[in-house]
């Protein structure tokens, strides 16, 4: 039996230590956080356990239906039929489907046909490859024109990616907009899923399975560093001073931490962390009284609205009052993301009142602002060949967090699939 230390208690890290103990091996769990989760954490909005950040789940999803199904807790996972809107200029559209791209008049019918089929190619194409050398926005105006990439695009891009518009991957654009479009039951009905409970759900199930099969979690517990020889794996310093010997260590926090935690880490891999940079994310989450869309998911593209989008979630899931998610992406040095909550808060109330002129203050029941530095890795093209191996040249090492599923989007199914086949990888 060998004996482990996974850093982060993040879904990632938790199936790591979930297929470890499963096989047999002890594994301690270290998470600098007081909860377990990662971007999927959940906390109380004053009586409602409800994730901070919004996570959905898609048709497509496999290995999170597959551990569902090990854990015992497949009947938690419900499926809805959901819409999508697109606010452009004042006015709200339909969209997702092919009669709303037909009757979206800004755009000349030759560039929704263009569009149409550029949504009909991503949802067909299977070998990412053949674009990984493309830069996404280029990829874009190619398959549809300079006048749907400005109308549909452009400001979506601006406010999502900031600075690094203009270097980004269209293979991961492209799985961004393939996982959406395949979560359907029909050409014309998008159906998005979620868990009873939320995140929580398999948070806690997780653990309790981790727990019986023999590991620990620690939670509050921050790592100092990772100790070695400079060859191989000694054990880790945690925050408080002690030193705990382990024969293997597996990483799975973000990326630009790593140098922090490796002292003896080569300085070619030192830069290669440090070069990945990542997009934070001020994220708002209201309780209303009244919807502001009929929508799960709102794109917006207005000069007046500096928000990409908003997610109603009580359109996917039940609660007793209306549920939205209000994100503003944000590279960390980005002067508004340090601006005052409540400064974010009275600009999101404004947007509220242009995407439904009958919403008034007095419908803001709660509200609760988080923020995370290191939402998403910017992914420039060909960005996995420039990622060091997940396996380190420390023997005993590994080193991973979401950049390693590229060119897939950011989600628990793919944090689950590559923490299990790591384990795979390393016990095979």
């Amino acid at each position: 039996m060998t004996n482990y230390a996974v850093i982060g208690a993040g879904p990632m890290g938790l199936a790591c230590a979930y297929e470890l103990t499963r096989r047999g091996h002890h594994v301690d769990v270290y998470e600098a956080d007081d909860r377990l989760g990662g971007m999927s954490a959940h906390f109380d909005f004053n009586g409602l356990s409800i994730e901070r950040y919004y996570h959905f789940i898609c048709k497509h999803d496999e290995p999170m239906f597959e551990l569902l199904q090990e854990l015992g807790i497949a009947d938690k996972l419900k499926w809805k039929d959901t819409s999508m809107g697109y606010f452009y200029a004042g006015r709200h559209y339909a969209w997702g489907n092919p009669f709303a791209l037909l009757r979206f008049s800004p755009l000349p019918l030759l560039s929704r046909l263009r569009y149409g089929l550029h949504m009909f190619y991503c949802t067909k194409l299977k070998d990412w490859k053949k674009i990984d050398s493309l830069e996404a926005s280029q990829w874009i105006k190619g398959w549809i024109g300079e006048t749907a990439y400005k109308i549909l695009w452009e400001r979506l891009f601006a406010l999502k990616f900031h600075k690094y518009v203009g270097n980004l991957s269209a293979s991961w654009i492209w799985a961004r907009i393939r996982r959406v479009g395949q979560s359907r039951k029909s050409l014309f009905q998008e159906t998005m899923g979620y868990l009873q409970g939320g995140s929580q759900t398999l948070l806690d199930r997780l653990e309790q399975a981790i727990t019986e099969q023999g590991g620990n979690i620690y939670l509050s517990t921050r790592v100092g560093e990772v100790l070695s020889d400079g060859d191989a794996i000694k054990g880790l310093q945690l925050g408080d001073g002690r030193v705990v010997e382990y024969e293997q260590v597996i990483s799975t926090v973000p990326l630009p931490f790593v140098p922090k935690l490796l002292k003896t880490l080569p300085e070619q891999y030192k830069q290669a962390y440090e070069a990945i940079k990542n997009i934070g994310v001020v994220c708002l989450l209201f309780k209303l009284k009244r919807p502001i869309t009929p929508h799960f998911w709102l794109n917006i593209s207005d000069t007046r609205i500096e928000i990409p989008g908003l997610i109603e979630m009580s359109n996917l899931q039940p609660f007793n009052e209306h549920i939205v998610y209000v994100p503003f992406y944000l590279p960390q040095d980005h002067p508004k993301f340090g601006q005052s909550d409540e400064a974010f808060v009275q600009e999101t109330l404004g947007y509220f009142n242009m995407l439904c002129p009958e919403f008034s203050k007095s419908d803001v029941i709660d509200v609760n602002v988080s923020r995370y530095g290191f939402a998403q890795p910017i992914c420039p093209p060909a960005f996995l060949e420039g990622l060091p191996p997940i396996r380190s040249e420390i023997n005993g090492l590994y080193i991973m967090d979401t950049s390693y599923y590229y060119p897939e989007d950011r989600s628990i199914s793919e944090s689950v699939q590559l923490g299990r086949q790591l384990i795979n990888s390393i016990l095979s």
